[in-house]
């Protein structure tokens, strides 16, 4: 039986910054329109946090019972390790995505549009078909774009979009750029199981690529955010605020090109969520102001 600590480590919160940012971004881009509300906000992030949680259990479970998950370096894998059963482990992802729908559920009435389920629901799908059902989009080299499309582009102009009932042009740059950085993190992490995720057989972007133009990619994916960002200062000057992350940058490329691997790459893989985090914050309050 799981410990209440292994089900916290399964559960991969270094992971929830790529929920955050964000909902941080389209909540700065609202406000750039005086559209910022903060009950639609609030309810916004706990539905991305709950899909975040539920797609690592739901992931956990996948890979675990595949057997994509043994002998890697990085978080804790609860089915894999055999701290806790299969079956637990799915379950734990099925009510991560139950709480998300439920709180889905109550940002439709303050806004009048019901076709927003279906949006919940499509994403909840895509969270667990990443690595779940017969034919996972993750296992073909697709993860990068359910990533982007899902933890980008809809979870940054839905969070703007339930606020302030449009989306300026300024709050899909941002969209794009905070997708940027959640590819940025599941690449780094994909970098580090090269070796062993092309063994099971799971052909991720990092696998299909190859080792060098993996790196490079994530290096891609790390510095045309801040581009973005500049992009933004046109509408909001103040989103220049993201260049403060310039140091930042260079210091986790550095290593994931000088072929760091395994425990250098969960340094990288947690510092990449922190640069997130910190851009969604800077980039938001950019907007904001």
């Amino acid at each position: 039986m799981a410990t209440r600590s292994e089900w916290i480590a399964g559960a991969r919160l270094r992971t929830l910054p790529a929920a955050a940012a964000p909902v941080l971004v389209g909540s700065g881009a609202a406000a750039a329109i005086d559209g910022f509300a903060l009950l639609p906000a609030l309810l916004a992030l706990g539905v991305a946090l709950s899909l975040q949680v539920g797609v690592n259990y739901a992931n956990d479970y996948s890979d675990g019972v595949r057997g994509t998950d043994v002998d890697r370096v990085g978080p804790m894998r609860l089915t894999a390790s055999g701290a806790a059963p299969a079956r637990q482990v799915k379950y734990a992802a099925f009510g991560s995505f139950a709480v998300a729908a439920v709180l889905g559920f109550a940002l439709v009435p303050p806004t009048g549009h019901w076709w927003l389920l279906a949006v919940g629901a499509v994403s909840i799908a895509a969270g667990w078909y990443y690595t779940g059902g017969r034919s996972p989009y993750g296992y073909r080299g697709l993860g990068e774009v359910g990533v982007f499309v899902f933890f980008g582009l809809v979870a940054t102009v839905g969070t703007t979009y339930v606020q302030a009932d449009r989306v300026p042009w300024f709050g899909w740059v941002g969209a794009v750029a905070v997708g940027s950085i959640a590819c940025a993190i599941l690449m780094v992490n994909n970098i580090r199981d090269i070796p062993t995720d092309y063994v099971a057989g799971k052909r991720t972007l990092a696998v299909r690529l190859g080792d060098r133009r993996a790196r490079w990619a994530y290096v891609g994916m790390i510095w045309v955010p801040l581009a973005l960002g500049v992009v933004c200062a046109i509408a909001a000057p103040w989103s220049l605020l993201v260049l403060l992350l310039l140091a930042p940058a260079v210091l986790l490329c550095l290593p994931v090109l000088a072929g760091a691997t395994g425990p250098g790459l969960v340094r990288v893989l947690a510092g990449t969520g922190m640069f997130e985090l910190a851009f969604g914050i800077l980039l938001g309050l950019g907007l904001a102001l």
